[in-house]
């Protein structure tokens, strides 16, 4: 096994000079520190996580708080999560994922007890109960998620109502002038959690900014709950010629209640949607769709996370511009 002596002696330093190269716990200068990487690298030499670990007075765990509650498509939160887990490990960090409604309690007892050195939280709501909390801790963290007051807290997400704004400006764009958002389970917009509502923000900004007759219709995640918007929609707005969907979980059952019902896609009636760009290329008929790029916002989130443990000045909000991909789903609306 490859020792801290054998890359002190492969850089021609001193054994705390690899340690102190290697924790940051010293200065060091940038050509010795380049020195002593490329040693580490070179041996395969791998500091043991304990001793790290007391040397810096960190748990090398982050906490990922991901309440399960109800109307969460697990899937997506999964992806979340995956790339959380992968980006930690770059950083010699292991993942505590927290999947109870935590609330204040749970948060100021999972980081008084020292058990992590930071905090990622997810399901972020509007007037979220935690945020008082969260901006009084010494526990760094940041949030996947914009509230109503960002102020005083780290945030990443998509912009999720411009991604609202650009399905419906795509719709109009091809013609259509009477449009529809099947969106999250109800219960989603009780809690007023902040990406749902951004989205129906932007999509009804941008239905009156183009005068379009739009409308707005949470849905459960079920194939029964889709062809009942379906039929709903039909029957309040028999002129219905573009729908956005945002709501993973009933893409496809939507689509083939719609069909059912006499409106083909996109013969009769476009689709795009919000979601993860595998499920939009993988239906039937593949899917205009804005991405939603849960690897990204994961992996920088712990890379604001790690700066900041690391006492460097990160933004407060870091926003990611929606980038919409045309597919079979939407073609211009014919008249007549």
């Amino acid at each position: 096994m490859v020792k801290i002596t054998d890359v002190a002696r492969r850089a021609g330093v001193s054994a705390s000079t690899v340690s102190y190269a290697l924790s940051g716990k010293r200065p060091i200068s940038e050509e010795t520190r380049q020195r002593v990487e490329a040693a580490a690298r070179e041996l395969g030499y791998r500091p043991h996580a304990g001793a790290r670990a007391l040397a810096s007075s960190r748990s090398n765990v982050l906490a990922l708080v991901v309440p399960l509650r109800a109307g969460i498509h697990v899937p997506v939160v999964m992806q979340f999560a995956v790339s959380v887990v992968t980006t930690a490990r770059r950083y010699d960090h292991d993942v505590l994922l927290l999947t109870q409604e935590e609330g204040e309690y749970g948060l100021r007892r999972v980081a008084d007890t020292a058990l992590v050195d930071a905090l990622i939280v997810m399901d972020v709501q509007l007037h979220d109960p935690r945020l008082r909390l969260l901006r009084s801790l010494d526990t760094p963290s940041v949030l996947i998620g914009f509230p109503s007051d960002p102020e005083g807290l780290t945030c990443i997400d998509l912009d999720f109502r411009a991604a609202g704004e650009a399905c419906v400006e795509h719709l109009a764009r091809l013609g259509h002038r009477v449009v529809a958002l099947v969106g999250s389970p109800p219960e989603v917009y009780v809690r007023e959690t902040a990406f749902a509502q951004r989205v129906v923000q932007g999509f009804t900004a941008a239905a009156d900014r183009g005068g379009l007759v739009s409308s707005v219709h949470p849905c459960e995640a079920s194939p029964a709950a889709a062809r009942l918007v379906a039929e709903q929609l039909l029957r309040e707005q028999p002129a219905l010629t573009g729908v956005v969907v945002h709501n993973e979980a009933i893409l496809e059952p939507l689509a083939d209640a719609f069909e059912d019902l006499g409106l083909r896609v996109p013969t009769d009636l476009s689709l795009t949607a919000i979601c993860p760009d595998e499920l939009a290329e993988s239906a039937r008929v593949p899917i205009t769709s804005v991405a939603l790029p849960s690897a990204e916002v994961g992996e920088r989130a712990v890379h604001l996370l790690m700066k900041k443990l690391d006492g460097g000045t990160v933004p407060e909000s870091t926003l990611l511009a929606p980038a919409m991909t045309q597919r079979a789903s939407t073609v211009p609306r014919t008249v007549g």
